[in-house]
């Protein structure tokens, strides 16, 4: 590990989602609060933004082109040329205003899976996590989940990580490529001393990554629950890792900016930034939606 250094200082409220678009050598993130969707060049620095209609939780790429969003109302696709959206499928939780669609992630099978989150106190069990299939059919998956987040899939795509920020637990499930339905759950990874888990990402020898947002921190968990490595980062809050680069070697971590006080600003002023370390494993590249 090597050279951790801030890429953007985007300053963003909540930098969150990132997704690595190999054949362009671009990061695609979002801000949940701006709202907005961005593609960022790492090579050139160059950066375009497309403005929101609706506050946003998580993307996805998809194999047709265009991005999958989860906004307020629902599932859309976005056009990245004209910047239309076509509405897929509402929120599966609009009759329950305390809770929006939070992190979400394309699995290796092409199924878009997002989960929600209490948006209002932030520890009710009241969200869940579910699955957009390829025909635009949404199924619930699992209820009782107070922050979803950390969504990520082994390298054989056979193991599914799954988050609930709140509860500070990290679970892993076996994950059913035919049929995408999860089995088996046991826990990853629990307790507070490494910090809340919030986004996830998996390199090729099967560890998985979680940003520890209560900690300044980003953990490398090994398969088999042991925490190989903790990395302290120059943000507070660190969101999201994702894994990317020519080489997939290079680790981008998304981090916010809301909330943080006076004195927390002026000792990490480059939060909301998308921060960049190089690491020795490659990550395992994030599918695309084919829906």
């Amino acid at each position: 590990m090597t050279n951790l250094r801030c890429v953007l200082d985007a300053k963003a409220a909540i930098g969150e989602s990132p997704v690595w678009a190999a054949d362009e050598q671009a990061l695609y993130w979002i801000d949940i609060l701006e709202p907005a969707l961005y593609r960022f060049d790492p090579a050139t620095g160059a950066q375009s933004t497309w403005l929101l209609p609706e506050v946003v939780g998580s993307i996805g790429l998809r194999a047709g082109g265009g991005v999958v969003l989860a906004l307020s109302t629902g599932l859309h696709l976005l056009d990245l040329d004209s910047g239309a959206l076509s509405f897929l499928a509402p929120d599966p939780e609009d009759d329950e205003p305390a809770t929006r669609l939070n992190d979400g992630k394309v699995a290796p099978d092409g199924r878009f899976w997002f989960g929600s989150m209490d948006d209002a106190q932030h520890n009710q069990t009241i969200g869940g996590l579910y699955r957009l299939d390829a025909d635009h059919t949404c199924h619930p998956i699992l209820n009782g989940v107070a922050i979803s987040n950390g969504l990520a899939w082994s390298p054989d795509g056979q193991t599914m990580y799954h988050s609930d920020t709140s509860r500070q637990v990290i679970n892993a499930y076996d994950y059913d490529l035919d049929t995408g339905n999860i089995s088996n759950p046991r826990i990853l990874a629990e307790g507070d001393a490494t910090g809340r888990p919030d986004g996830g990402a998996t390199d090729m020898e099967g560890y998985y990554w979680s940003a520890g947002v209560s900690a300044g921190v980003l953990n490398r968990w090994s398969p088999d629950g042991r925490l190989d490595r903790r990395i302290e980062l120059p943000c507070p809050r660190p969101t999201c890792p994702c894994f990317g680069g020519p080489d997939m070697k290079t680790l981008f971590v998304t981090s916010l900016r809301a909330g943080l006080s006076e004195a927390e600003l002026a000792k990490w002023p480059q939060s909301g930034g998308i921060f960049a370390l190089d690491v020795d494993t490659p990550g395992v590249p994030v599918a695309r939606y084919r829906g």
